[in-house]
C-alpha cells in the first residue's frame, strides 16, 4: 500500500471511530439523561444539541472521514484490490454506512424535532426517541466496525 493509500485509510478509520465514539457516549450517556426530564426540557434540549452538531469541529469529522472512506472504497474497487485486503473494503463500506444512516434517519428526526414546539412536546419526543437512538446505535455500530477493520487493514 503506498504511503497515500496508508494515510487516507488512516483518515477514515480516525474519522469513523471519532463519530462512533460520539455515538456511544450519545447511546450511553446523553439520551439516557434526555430521557430522565420531561419532554419539553428533553426537546429543547436535543435541539440545542443538534444545533452545536453542525459546527465545524464535528462536520470535519462527518464529512472528513466518510470522504477519506468514500476514497477508500472507490480505490478498493476500482484498482481491484478489494479481495486482496477485505478488511479495508468492508471497514469504507461500513464507515459509509454510518453517514447514510445519519443522512437518512437521524437528520430528518433532527429536522423534525426542530421544528417541535413546546405545546406538542410530547408528542414529538414520543415520536423521535426510540426511533432516533435506534438509527443512532446502528450507525454507532457500523462506524466503530468500520473503524476497527480499517486500522487492521494495514493503513
Amino acid at each position: 500500500m503506498s504511503a497515500i493509500e496508508t494515510a487516507v485509510t488512516a483518515a477514515a478509520a480516525v474519522g469513523a471511530g471519532a463519530a462512533g465514539g460520539v455515538y456511544l457516549a450519545f447511546s450511553a450517556m446523553v439520551s439516557p439523561a434526555l430521557r430522565a426530564r420531561p419532554s419539553a426540557d428533553a426537546v429543547a434540549s436535543m435541539q440545542r444539541i443538534n444545533e452545536h452538531a453542525v459546527r465545524a469541529p464535528f462536520m470535519t469529522v462527518f464529512f472528513g472521514g466518510a470522504a477519506a472512506a468514500s476514497a477508500v472504497l472507490v480505490t478498493e474497487l476500482v484498482t481491484g484490490q478489494a479481495a486482496e485486503n477485505p478488511a479495508r473494503t468492508i471497514g469504507s463500506a461500513l464507515a459509509l454506512a454510518s453517514f447514510v444512516t445519519t443522512v437518512v434517519a437521524n437528520v430528518p428526526r433532527n429536522n423534525a424535532l426542530a421544528r417541535a414546539g413546546a405545546g406538542g412536546a410530547d408528542a414529538a419526543w414520543h415520536a423521535f426517541d426510540h426511533p432516533w437512538s435506534r438509527a443512532n446505535n446502528l450507525r454507532a455500530g457500523f462506524a466503530l466496525a468500520g473503524a476497527v477493520l480499517l486500522a487492521l487493514s494495514g493503513g
